[in-house]
């Protein structure tokens, strides 16, 4: 009777012990409510998982869709080089100038409240037509968490931490580079992952309103006839990408918590 209680008791704790992952169980809600809302308000209104994942590979297979993934691809990759790299040399400005931060940070906050699509007329005016009123488009949206999270990491660094980069005789570039970012890791990491979702969206929002090619570009057309495949399929492609990245940098932001 003790060994079949004790096996019972480690059968028990077994299945406690198993829970299903996070991401998969939101992954099924999300397909359930999505294949839901299509038979809801019909296939012409909303395609539901099945359509767009074959939109989606009938797309991907297609070579006349490949330049506008490249170009997409292309201008979100520059976008983000800049948005991180600028984001983190401001940041690093704001952080160790308080001058600067007290000048600099309320005017960026100031043009991250305003609507970006009400700016985007003026974009255009000094880019012109293409790939760089895109790019700077996607900078416009990313840039600014960067700026405003690296900075406040850094001011809220323990003052031994500091101190010590000046007992060192450190430089001002050995301090940010062997100091501050060992010691922001963590909140510079989620910086990084807001900077990476919103330079996308400002990406895809600029192809959408004046980009000649790329995913933006063909949303914006297949809304304007209704295509509802076309459409759900390139949202569960940048659903995708977004997700994986996102939780790629997650998992490493976690790597680097602070204990």
């Amino acid at each position: 009777m003790a060994e079949a209680a004790a096996a019972v008791r480690r059968a028990r704790a077994r299945g406690a012990a198993w829970q299903p992952p996070a991401g998969l169980v939101a992954t099924a809600s999300l397909l359930v409510v999505w294949q839901a809302a299509a038979v809801l308000l019909g296939e012409e209104a909303l395609a539901g998982p099945l359509p767009a994942a074959q939109r989606l590979l009938a797309m991907l297979a297609a070579p006349r869709y490949r330049g506008d993934f490249l170009v997409t691809l292309g201008s979100f990759l520059l976008a983000l080089a800049v948005s991180w790299g600028g984001g983190l040399a401001l940041a690093a400005w704001f952080g160790l100038r308080r001058f600067a931060a007290e000048v600099g940070e309320p005017m960026l906050a100031s043009f991250y409240a305003v609507p970006k699509v009400t700016l985007y007329p003026i974009v255009l005016l000094l880019f012109g037509l293409g790939t760089a009123p895109v790019v700077a488009f996607g900078v416009m949206h990313g840039i600014v968490p960067v700026v405003l999270i690296g900075a406040a990491a850094i001011r809220n660094l323990r003052p031994a931490v500091t101190r010590t980069a000046r007992m060192m005789r450190l430089g001002r570039r050995a301090t940010v580079l062997h100091v501050l970012l060992p010691a922001i890791m963590p909140e510079l990491l989620n910086a990084l992952r807001t900077g990476f979702s919103l330079t996308l969206l400002g990406t895809l929002i600029g192809q959408m309103f004046g980009g000649k090619s790329g995913l933006g570009f063909l949303l914006m057309r297949a809304i304007n006839v209704a295509d509802a495949d076309t459409i759900m399929a390139i949202a569960l492609l940048l659903l995708s990408f977004a997700l994986l990245a996102n939780r790629g940098m997650g998992r490493l932001a976690r790597r680097y918590a602070h204990p």
